[in-house]
């Protein structure tokens, strides 16, 4: 991940073959629903692609401790993402690595966040939206796991602002910065 820390945010499934040809190692799974999930899963592992589920936007995909073990035994995914912190203890409890979304909308917002994420200790911390440089890098200062920023980002430049201000991925919908 180190090499080019970007993140495939699947959208659409349209986006499939594009992400498939990129140079990226890591998709976050944010479209379809549980009736396609496993081709969707075989075709990015079968192009060595690490995936990442977004429980609450695959369709037909349950949120409780069950869902997430069927996702870890039946998928095999490398991981979920996820708004809920109980999600995220379901998904320790299943062997899944968790990553927990969060959004900066106020400074109570951002300060419940670090309260949760320093109880259930997600392994990773996604902030959004990713165009707060000094957010980001008061969160940086705040969370010991790695950071991404993800959300209306949509120029090199963009990324390099947020890399500079201390996230450690950027995940990203626009193909065109895979």
């Amino acid at each position: 991940m180190n090499r080019y820390p970007v993140i495939a945010s699947l959208t659409s499934e349209e986006q499939i073959p594009q992400v498939l040809d990129s140079k990226l190692n890591r998709v976050n799974l944010m479209t379809g629903h549980i009736g396609k999930l496993e081709a969707i899963v075989n075709r990015l592992r079968e192009a060595d692609k690490q995936v990442y589920v977004h429980v609450e936007m695959v369709a037909g995909l349950g949120k409780d401790k069950f869902a997430i073990a069927y996702l870890a035994e039946r998928f095999r995914v490398d991981g979920i993402i996820t708004t809920k912190s109980n999600t995220v203890a379901a998904a320790k409890q299943a062997g899944l690595r968790s990553i927990q979304r969060i959004f900066a909308i106020d400074t109570a917002a951002v300060q419940t966040a670090v309260r949760v994420i320093g109880s259930m200790h997600p392994d990773e911390v996604e902030l959004m939206p990713g165009l707060m440089p000094r957010v980001i890098r008061e969160m940086r200062e705040k969370i010991s796991q790695p950071l991404i920023v993800g959300g209306l980002i949509r120029r090199e430049e963009e990324i390099s602002a947020a890399l500079e201000s201390g996230a450690d991925y950027i995940s990203c919908g626009d193909p065109s910065l895979w």
